[in-house]
């Protein structure tokens, strides 16, 4: 039975957090329909941590980022309800998902489910292009501390 009760809270929770995702993208999402064209040098970087820095584009259903990573740098274990593709612009990243360690260089991608906990760690400097479907309302709203030391 309590097996079923964590089931239900857990529905709630996701339900609870896809509103909350729905409320800061139509606050920063682009109006519907509306052409964006934007440069990565007109946003600025956001620093994370000493380590992490990254930039992001959110549209109406999907976001972009682009995470900037020094050697070593080290993305705690996480997940979220969001779909998520990383694309390894340079360098390479080493993941800890589903109990395998998966290393994805330049040029590769990696198709991480939504709900599925992962961690990652940078074996060099890596740029990487991160792809999110909802957008990351804990990004957009700034309430991140995973990846800000806090």
């Amino acid at each position: 039975m309590a097996k079923k009760k964590a089931s239900v809270r857990e529905k709630v929770n996701r339900a609870k957090s896809h509103a909350r995702a729905t409320r800061a993208v139509t606050k920063h999402a682009a109006p519907k329909h509306e052409l964006q064209y934007i440069p990565w040098r007109s946003i600025p970087l956001e620093d994370l941590n000493p380590l992490l820095q990254r930039q992001f584009v959110v549209g109406q259903e999907i976001m972009l980022a682009r995470v900037l990573l020094k050697k070593g740098c080290v993305v705690p274990e996480h997940s979220h309800h969001n779909e998520q593709l990383t694309y390894i612009l340079n360098g390479a990243l080493k993941f800890w998902i589903g109990g395998q360690e998966i290393v994805v260089h330049s040029g590769e991608v990696l198709c991480i489910p939504a709900n599925m906990p992962h961690k990652a760690e940078a074996l060099e400097d890596t740029v990487d292009l991160d792809v999110f479907t909802p957008p990351r309302a804990d990004w957009i709203e700034k309430k991140d501390q995973y990846l800000r030391g806090r």
